[in-house]
C-alpha cells in the first residue's frame, strides 16, 4: 500500500532551528545534467541518474530499487551488441540514499513471448520491439510483481502482463496477461499502476490518450484481473485524445485522510509532458480535481505538479512527467519522473522529488531534484533575501500532434512552451509576504495575487549548485508556485 504524509507528519522529521540565520552554501552537484560523453553503449554501468524514462521505483530492504522503459540516448544497436547491452528491455537500479544511483542491468530476457504473439497477431505484424513502463509491487510475503506492458506505437493494440519473482533483482517468471487490447478496444492497455484499499481490495489504472484512463480490479493471490477479461471502467479521460494526450496514471493512497490520488500526464512526453493530480474517496474512483470536477468530464484539469521550466543558470528541462510516487519507509515520500534536458531532449535524466501536501490535501512537488539535504527548520529571518520564483504553467500554444505526440523532428519547446523564473525580494518587515514558524508555511504575493501555504523546506539548488530554502504550493486556480533563495 502507498502513502505519502500530512505536512504535520512530514514536520516530525524535521531538526530544530538552528541558532545562526541561514545563508545558501555552496555544495558541488552529485552529477552532472549532461552525459553526452558517456552515452555510449560502452558506458552502460555509468547510466545511474541517466536514460530514466518511466521510472517505478519501492524501498526493499536496504536498497531503493527502480524500473524504467529501456529508452536510451543516441541508441546504437551495432555498438550495443558489440558491447553485450540488450534493446528494448527494462532497465534496473538500485540506490542506498536516492542520490547515488547503481545500474544494474535489464530484467527479462526475452520480450515476454505471450505478449509479442498478441500484439504483431492484432497489428499486421507491428510493434512489440520493446517493453514499457513498468511498475513494482511487493506482495509483502517474500514475493515480488512486476507489471509491464508492450505494445505498437500509435495503436491501441496492446498487453499488459505481470512477472513474479522472490527478489525484486529476479529472475522472474511470466504468469500472464491482465488487460489485452485492440483496434476495437475503447481503451489502450499500456501504463499499469496498482493499489490495494483499506478493505484489501486491489486494482490497477492504466490507460492512454486511446480513451483515457480506466481501471480494473485485480485478484491479490495471482496479480492478474479478478474477472477474466474484464478492461475495468472509464476514469480520466480528455476531449480530443488525437490532440490532448493523456496517459500514465500513478494511483496512491493518503492513510491520514482516507483519499486516493490520481496522478496523470499530460501533453507530448518529449516537449511538453506535464503531471496533474485528482483524488477521490475510493481507489476506483470517481476521481475530483482542484475546481470540483470530475476527470472523466473532459476538461483539463488542475492541480497542476510539474512542468517544462529553467531557473537561471541552466538550460532547462522538458518532458518533465511519467511520475512514479514511493516511500522511504520513515514517513517521507518521493516522486520520481524523466527529466528531458533542454539542450539536447534526447537525453533523459532521472528527477527525483521530495513531495508534501498542502493543508487542503493536495500533493505538490519540490522545485529542485533530492540530493540528500539534511532537514531543518527556519526562522522568518532565514528567508530575508532574494528569491528566484516560478510559476508552474500548462503550454499555452497549440501543437499538430500524431497518436498523443508532437510530430517527429519538433523536440524543441516553442515561445510560450516553456515556464521560467523571476527574481522577487522578500525584505524584513515588509507586507507581501508573512511567514509561520509553527507550520512552516508562507504566504507571499507574486504578480499581484496572494498565494498562501507555501511549504518552507531545506533542499539543493542544482542550478547554483548551493543548499538553500525552497518552497512549493499552489495558487489559487491549481497551479504550482516555486521558488528557493538565491542571496
Amino acid at each position: 500500500m502507498k502513502l505519502f504524509p500530512t505536512l504535520c507528519m512530514a514536520m516530525l522529521f524535521s531538526l530544530p532551528a538552528l541558532s545562526e540565520t541561514f545563508t545558501p552554501k555552496h555544495v558541488p552537484n552529485p552529477w552532472n545534467d549532461d552525459y553526452s560523453a558517456i552515452s555510449g553503449m560502452e558506458n552502460w554501468k555509468s547510466w545511474g541518474t541517466y536514460n530514466v524514462h518511466d521510472p517505478s521505483c519501492r524501498k526493499i530492504g536496504d536498497y531503493y530499487y527502480m524500473y524504467s522503459t529501456d529508452a536510451i540516448f543516441r541508441e546504437d544497436r551495432k555498438a550495443a551488441e558489440a558491447h553485450g547491452v540488450p534493446l528494448g528491455f527494462i532497465q534496473m537500479r538500485r540506490s542506498r540514499d536516492l542520490v547515488n544511483w547503481e545500474f544494474i542491468g535489464w530484467v527479462f530476457p526475452e520480450i515476454p513471448a505471450d505478449a509479442v504473439s498478441w500484439v504483431k497477431e492484432k497489428s499486421g505484424g507491428h510493434g512489440a520491439t520493446n517493453v514499457w513502463a513498468p511498475y513494482i509491487v511487493d506482495c509483502g510475503d517474500g514475493n515480488f510483481r512486476l507489471y509491464y506492458c508492450v505494445s505498437a506505437f500509435g495503436r491501441n493494440t496492446s498487453y499488459i502482463g505481470v512477472a513474479e519473482a522472490k527478489s525484486p533483482a529476479g529472475p522472474w517468471k511470466q504468469k500472464g496477461a491482465v488487460v489485452k487490447t485492440e483496434t476495437s478496444s475503447a481503451m489502450n492497455a499500456i501504463d499499469p499502476s496498482v493499489v490495494t484499499d483499506e478493505s484489501g481490495r486491489q486494482w490497477m489504472h492504466y490507460g492512454s490518450y486511446f480513451g483515457g484512463l480506466y481501471c480494473v480490479e485485480l485478484d491479490p493471490a495471482t496479480g492478474l484481473a479478478r474477472t477474466p477479461g474484464d478492461q475495468g471502467h472509464l476514469v480520466a479521460r480528455r476531449a480530443n485524445w488525437r490532440k490532448d494526450n493523456l496517459e500514465a496514471p500513478e494511483i496512491v493512497r493518503h492513510e491520514s485522510n482516507g483519499k486516493y490520488y490520481l496522478f496523470q500526464s499530460y501533453e507530448p512526453l518529449m516537449t511538453t509532458y506535464n503531471v496533474r493530480v485528482a483524488r477521490a474517496d475510493r481507489a476506483e474512483g470517481p476521481f475530483i480535481d482542484f475546481h470540483g470536477k470530475e476527470v472523466s468530464d473532459t476538461t483539463n484539469n488542475f492541480p497542476i505538479l510539474t512542468a517544462p521550466y529553467s531557473f537561471e543558470g541552466h538550460p532547462g528541462w522538458l518532458g518533465t512527467a511519467h511520475c512514479g510516487v514511493f516511500d522511504d519507509g520513515a514517513g517521507r515520500y518521493f516522486m520520481a519522473h524523466q527529466g528531458r534536458y533542454a539542450k539536447d531532449s534526447g537525453m533523459m535524466v532521472l528527477h527525483l522529488r521530495r513531495l508534501y501536501m498542502t493543508p487542503q490535501g493536495w500533493p505538490v512537488v519540490s522545485p529542485e531534484r533530492y540530493a540528500g539535504v539534511e532537514e531543518r527548520d527556519f526562522s522568518a529571518a532565514d528567508l530575508c533575501g532574494e528569491w528566484e520564483v516560478l510559476r508552474v504553467m500548462e503550454p499555452r500554444v497549440e501543437r499538430n500532434l500524431e497518436a498523443g505526440q508532437i510530430l517527429w523532428g519538433e523536440g524543441d519547446l516553442r515561445e510560450g512552451e516553456g515556464n521560467h523564473s523571476v527574481i522577487l525580494p522578500l525584505k524584513s518587515g515588509a507586507d507581501d509576504w508573512k511567514f509561520d514558524e509553527k507550520s512552516q508555511t508562507l504566504s507571499l504575493v507574486v504578480n499581484g495575487e496572494r498565494i498562501t501555504d507555501l511549504v518552507i523546506h531545506a533542499g539543493h539548488d542544482w542550478e547554483r549548485e548551493t543548499d538553500t530554502i525552497l518552497f512549493t504550493g499552489l495558487d489559487s486556480n491549481g497551479r504550482s508556485v516555486w521558488g528557493k533563495r538565491v542571496k
